[in-house]
């Protein structure tokens, strides 16, 4: 039921408000005080209120945000001194889906033993529905100029900058009004709230953020935000109108982040050129399966600085265990105005990398394929999150999607040829898999 991500699919058939009012129950019977927010997806309305009808039928007091990005409201579980935070949203998602997340009162996503129980509250029908009379609370709040505050006293941004921020249609625009009180001049688009998400795709990719792109690069903006329908992630343009990888972003925070001797969290698939950048500075890297919750749990760990994933997520452990887009926002544009980022891009020694999903009708077979093969033709291989082959050329990566139908597919190498060699034998492993298995 519950992904890396949460509960996250099409809205009237993997999630109802049936769904949301069982995850509201099961929720209640551990809580007494519980945050609730969403994205501007129209869905979301239907979905918080059958949500918030399981809490407070359990006895469960609400402190109901309306649409807020997803950092403000685990932010706000502590602000509130509630017992846990839930955002009813999709993040990058296209807009016919939507979904539910769960927060932690320290800012952290439910880890998997909370979504084991709550999964079994739900499978088991287990609940603790209160007297008639004993019905929990709803109370309104507004954080985003908490949250925003928070950002400010977080950042020093020494010389203001002319920023472009992309809401992308969603709830970020937290960024614009903390950036704004930073002394930037600010300038957005795609600001108006709306979940068809109609000025570009939610996900902020560099295809997406092209208009983005084309306004910093046209006009004296120094910087460009991009943000998906929640604001957990965080992307971003250069004053030339250059959209940088997540593998830069992520070598250019963690850098700044951590000093010599400490460690950075990153995924399995991120780029060598991130571990190199971080290397000349004497600061490790960890490894971690794909997904904010993961990278979050070990930011938590002592000597762990920072935690980031190329797609957008963003982890400053002293701050919050959430991804914090609008954080990471006013945190890259306090570098941008030290040294500009196309010039802090440049130092980033980058190799080619190549990543493509393929769908399948059987991911978890195909990996147990692909598994079989793999163990018997090479030597060093990674079950943390996948199949990982590190090669003495590079690397390659096989994983399944956690929320949709795919295998994702990433390969690495210093060299143009050797990459193409490289993503061949990742690409051979899953077609006989796929072959042997579909």
């Amino acid at each position: 039921m519950f992904g890396t991500s949460g509960i996250r699919g099409p809205v009237g058939e993997e999630v109802t408000a049936a769904l949301a009012l069982s995850v509201g129950r099961a929720l209640g019977v551990e809580t007494d005080r519980v945050v609730v927010g969403r994205d501007p997806r129209e869905s979301g309305e239907t979905l918080q209120d059958a949500l918030t009808a399981g809490l407070r039928e359990s006895g469960t007091d609400v402190v109901d945000l309306g649409v807020a990005a997803t950092p403000t409201i685990a932010r706000s579980v502590a602000w509130e001194n509630a017992d846990a935070g839930v955002a009813i949203t999709a993040s990058h998602n296209p807009p016919e889906d939507n979904g539910i997340k769960l927060w932690q009162p320290s800012g952290q996503a439910f880890d998997e033993s909370r979504r084991e129980r709550i999964t079994a509250r739900i499978e088991n029908e287990e609940t603790d529905l209160a007297d008639w009379d004993a019905f929990g609370s709803k109370v309104t709040a507004d954080h985003t100029s908490s949250h925003a505050e928070t950002l400010v006293e977080a950042v020093e941004i020494e010389q203001p900058l002319s920023v472009v921020v992309d809401v992308g249609n969603g709830a970020g625009s937290v960024t614009a009004e903390a950036l704004d009180e930073l002394g930037c001049d600010v300038e957005t688009l795609n600001a108006q709230e709306d979940g068809s998400f109609p000025g570009r795709p939610s996900e902020p990719t560099a295809d997406n953020c092209q208009s983005l792109a084309a306004l910093v690069g046209s006009t004296d903006a120094d910087l460009g935000i991009a943000h998906d329908g929640d604001a957990d992630r965080m992307r971003a343009v250069t004053a030339d109108g250059a959209f940088l990888s997540g593998d830069v972003i992520l070598a250019l925070l963690g850098r700044e982040a951590a000093s010599a001797g400490e460690k950075v969290a990153v995924p399995v698939d991120t780029s060598l050129a991130v571990e190199d950048h971080l290397a000349e500075a004497d600061i490790e890297t960890t490894r971690t399966p794909v997904g904010d919750v993961y990278v979050a749990e070990a930011a938590s760990e002592s000597g762990v600085a920072f935690g980031g994933e190329p797609s957008g997520a963003w982890i400053w452990p002293e701050e919050t265990l959430c991804p914090d887009g609008p954080l990471a926002a006013c945190k890259l544009a306090a570098l941008a105005s030290q040294i500009p980022l196309a010039d802090r891009q440049a130092a980033v020694k980058q190799y080619p990398i190549r990543r493509d999903s393929v769908e399948v009708d059987d991911k978890a077979a195909v990996m147990a394929a692909i598994s079989d093969r793999v163990e018997s033709e090479y030597d060093d291989v990674s079950t943390l999150d996948g199949i990982r082959v590190d090669l003495a050329a590079g690397w390659f990566l096989l994983r399944a999607s956690g929320t949709q139908p795919l295998v994702r597919v990433t390969a690495e190498a210093r060299t143009e040829d050797e990459l193409a060699e490289t993503y061949e034998r990742a690409k051979g492993l899953l077609t006989e898999a796929r072959a042997t298995v579909e």
